[in-house]
């Protein structure tokens, strides 16, 4: 694979993404407004329950993992099913399919850049204000590591799971509904709106076996760790079951799309 073609499509969506500065301070105002409900929501529960521990986590512990659950939401959105929905009913996606290029992969290296400005002007400096205000709570160490593999897998299951729905764009010719109702499924299950340990005992068993926990709930947990919070072997099994859901992602990704491929109509075919 020629990594030069695909580098010069991350540079390329670095540019675009700096060239609308102004969406960034609105998606940062929206963010913090969304953290200032969070914040007052979740002290009236802690208030209203008569006790400082809750599932096991304080208020300082729901809070630190909402708000980096709203940064990394932030930093790893790409906005694949509007590009792909909005290519297809443009009828774009035909001269697409005609570049000498895998249409999967450069959708994702169009976003690439995207992903690199998102980290540095929402999670980065997100965490720097949590080290800041908690006064170092987050550990920095082993987990580190383990959180920047754990992040790579996020993204990529994130992605194959925005490119299934992305295809099915193809048979519908529609993009809202579906974007929606795949947003609110994925915040949900993945731990980004509620963190999982608030599930009921038997929900969250299933929930925790579906890729949606790897995409926040686990790098989460991993970043969180302060090196004694989880038995040795737990960081590891964390990392083979994201490991594993990201190629099963990967693969069912890749099937649909060449199955679903013949259905593009253009202009009545």
């Amino acid at each position: 694979m020629n990594l030069k073609k695909y580098f010069a499509l991350t540079r390329a969506g670095v540019m675009d993404a700096l060239q609308f500065r102004m969406s960034m301070f609105v998606m940062f105002i929206g963010n913090l407004l969304y953290l200032i409900v969070v914040y007052f929501l979740w002290k009236a529960i802690y208030d209203s329950s008569g006790t400082d521990v809750v599932n096991g986590m304080t208020f300082t512990d729901t809070l630190i993992y909402l708000v980096l659950a709203t940064a990394l939401f932030g930093f790893m959105e790409m906005y694949t099913v509007w590009q792909v929905g909005r290519d297809i009913q443009s009828g774009r996606i035909v001269l697409d399919l005609l570049k000498p290029i895998n249409y999967r992969r450069y959708i994702f290296w169009g976003f690439s850049g995207n992903l690199i400005v998102n980290f540095f002007a929402t999670f980065l400096p997100t965490f720097i204000v949590i080290e800041i205000v908690t006064k170092g709570a987050i550990h920095i160490g082993i987990n580190m590591p383990f959180f920047v593999a754990s992040v790579a897998m996020s993204v990529m299951i994130n992605y194959s799971i925005d490119f299934i729905v992305s295809t099915i764009c193809l048979y519908t010719e529609s993009i809202w509904g579906i974007n929606i109702m795949k947003q609110v499924v994925v915040t949900l299950l993945s731990g980004a709106t509620i963190p999982l340990a608030f599930f009921p005992e038997k929900l969250r068993n299933v929930v925790e076996l579906l890729p949606f926990a790897a995409i926040y709930d686990s790098p989460l947990k991993l970043l969180l760790w302060d090196g004694t919070s989880m038995d040795p072997h737990e960081p590891w099994c964390m990392l083979g079951f994201q490991l594993f859901w990201c190629i099963v992602m990967m693969i069912i990704s890749k099937l649909f799309w060449k199955i679903s491929i013949k259905q593009i109509t253009v202009n009545g075919g």
